[in-house]
C-alpha cells in the first residue's frame, strides 16, 4: 500500500529517485505565488504542468507559449493542491513492465496526438505501441536495470510498470510508476510479456502467484 501511495505522488517519487541517483526530468513545484515567468525561463518550453497526485493525464497541460504557465497551474490546482512543472523531454515516451524479478521488453508509445494525453490513452485507436522499441540493445538493458531499481526504491513488489522519457540526445529520464497497470489482453504489461514469450494466461497466473506468496 505504501508503494502505491508513493507512486501516486509524483513529487515524492522524484525526491526518492533523485536521492538514489536516478535520472528524472528537471522540475519545479508551483504555488499561486510562484514567479511563473522565472520558471518558464528555468525549465524552458515546452514544459508540462501536472497535479502531483493524479493519474491518466488528468489536469495535465503542455505549456508551449510564454505567459501561459499560470493558467496551466490554475487548471492543475483544480485537481490537486500539489502541482509540479516538468521540463518537456521530447525524444519519445516509453514504458516497461515488471513481473517479479523479470523486467519485460520496453514498449515505445507513439501517439497520433501531440502528446500522450487522456484522449490518446483512452479514446483513440490510432496510438501505436512498438515492441521491440527500437533502442540500442545496451541502452535498453541499462534502462531496464534502472527501471527495476526505480520500482524497488518505492517499495514495489510483485508486478507493475515504469514509464520513462528519452531526449533527443539519447538520455533517459524516469517518469513514474504504475503499481496497478491495466491487465486486459491488449494492455501494455501483457504486450511486453507476450514479446518475452509469456502468453496472457501464464502472465495472470504469475501475477496471482506473486500476490499469494507476498
Amino acid at each position: 500500500m505504501l508503494a502505491s501511495a508513493l507512486a501516486m505522488d509524483k513529487f515524492r517519487t522524484k525526491l526518492m529517485w533523485q536521492a538514489a541517483g536516478l535520472p528524472v526530468p528537471e522540475y519545479a513545484l508551483l504555488t499561486a505565488d510562484s514567479d511563473f515567468a522565472e520558471i518558464e525561463e528555468q525549465l524552458g518550453l515546452p514544459l508540462f504542468v501536472k497535479p502531483a497526485r493524479e493519474g491518466s493525464s488528468i489536469g495535465v497541460t503542455k505549456v508551449k507559449e510564454r505567459g501561459t504557465l499560470k493558467a496551466a497551474y490554475e487548471e492543475a490546482a483544480r485537481h490537486d493542491s500539489l502541482v509540479i512543472a516538468e521540463k518537456g523531454v521530447m525524444g519519445g515516451e516509453y514504458t516497461v513492465g515488471i513481473v517479479g524479478d523479470e523486467v519485460l521488453p520496453i514498449i515505445k508509445i507513439v501517439p497520433a496526438t501531440e502528446w500522450y494525453d487522456y484522449e490518446a490513452k483512452y479514446n483513440r485507436d490510432d496510438t501505436q505501441y512498438l515492441c521491440p522499441c527500437g533502442l540500442p540493445e545496451a541502452k535498453e538493458m541499462e534502462i531496464r536495470k534502472g527501471a527495476l531499481e526505480a520500482f524497488r526504491i518505492l517499495g514495489g513488489r510483485g508486478w507493475g510498470r515504469v514509464d520513462f522519457l528519452m531526449d533527443e540526445a539519447g538520455n533517459h529520464y524516469y517518469l513514474e510508476v504504475n503499481t496497478a497497470p491495466g491487465m486486459t489482453d491488449h494492455s501494455l504489461v501483457p504486450m511486453g510479456a507476450r514479446v518475452a514469450g509469456m502468453e496472457y494466461p501464464a502472465l495472470v497466473r504469475r501475477v496471482l502467484e506473486l500476490a499469494a506468496n507476498d
